[in-house]
């Protein structure tokens, strides 16, 4: 065992003390199934189990095709097993099932057919050779799905109910402008790669002309409602799963989105002027109020 696959076992064990933090915090006074096992908890431990099964076959076929279609299901899978098994059903139960799967649906559809045109993802190149570095973004996945949807599951697990009411809504109102930006992005991104004269150019219209990463600023405002919604069902430790759109965001921002497409876009095009200038008039993440 060489340093890189210690240091991934290392990371597993981590990510593994994190999230089970997480489900010590989101089961408190939460519905119980089972003779007594934590909702919240069943919740985050499907998210690991289906990640690990999936895992191997994709290790045997050396294979992340469906890496990104597994994380589509593991989220859709898992609220509507805790909904199912909720004691209680609301109607913010209801709504924040039917915004996940649409949000979970809409973005592993989207993700699958471009890695099966791409032929691969270039992310896992070197890391599907080692089964301890692949089981580490499989297991990145598990709690990747866990603290994103942390917020919904409290919620949704809560022994206490609350009418969906002004802050509900709010919360809708904010889920729907985040998930039309990374829908619109992602179509207008695909739409711009699929035309023959834009091979190799970067694109800088539409939504793409106001945020340089307008899809990953939906990503984040549409889990910031999902947390809204969820906000008053809150208390005491369950407090703590509105980690959820800080953990997306930082995610997004800091590890695995935005820095290596900048990191990827530089080596392309950062010699152009025209993506210098580019890059001088449009925001990375929040958009401006201009239009192009």
């Amino acid at each position: 065992m060489n340093s890189n696959d210690i240091k991934s076992l290392i990371a597993i064990l981590i990510i593994l003390l994190l999230s089970t933090v997480l489900a010590l915090a989101g089961s408190h006074e939460g519905a119980r199934v089972f003779g007594g096992i934590p909702l919240f908890t069943l919740g985050v431990a499907i998210a690991f189990i289906i990640q690990w099964i999936a895992f191997i076959p994709a290790y045997l076929k050396q294979t992340e095709k469906f890496f990104d279609l597994t994380g589509s299901v593991t989220y859709s899978l898992v609220i509507i097993v805790t909904v199912l098994l909720s004691p209680k059903i609301d109607t913010r139960t209801i709504l924040l099932m039917i915004l996940v799967l649409i949000w979970a649906i809409r973005l592993g559809s989207f993700l699958f057919r471009r890695v099966m045109k791409a032929g691969e993802d270039e992310r896992f190149r070197e890391l599907k050779k080692s089964s301890i570095r692949f089981l580490l973004t499989w297991t990145l996945q598990g709690l990747w799905v866990s603290f994103t949807l942390a917020a919904a599951l409290a919620a949704i697990t809560a022994e206490k109910r609350v009418d969906l009411g002004v802050i509900g809504y709010i919360g809708l109102v904010i889920w729907i402008i985040g998930f039309a930006f990374e829908a619109i992005a992602d179509y207008q991104k695909n739409k711009f790669r699929s035309l023959p004269e834009n091979k190799g150019k970067f694109i800088n219209t539409g939504l793409w002309s106001i945020s340089r990463h307008p899809n990953y600023f939906g990503e984040i405002v549409i889990w910031i409602g999902i947390a809204i919604i969820a906000l008053p069902t809150l208390e005491s430790w369950r407090w703590l799963t509105l980690i959820s759109p800080i953990f997306v965001a930082l995610l997004l921002t800091k590890i695995s989105g935005v820095p290596l497409l900048e990191k990827r876009a530089d080596e392309k095009w950062g010699n152009q002027e025209d993506y210098q200038e580019y890059k001088k008039v449009t925001p990375v993440l929040v958009p401006k109020l201009s239009w192009k």
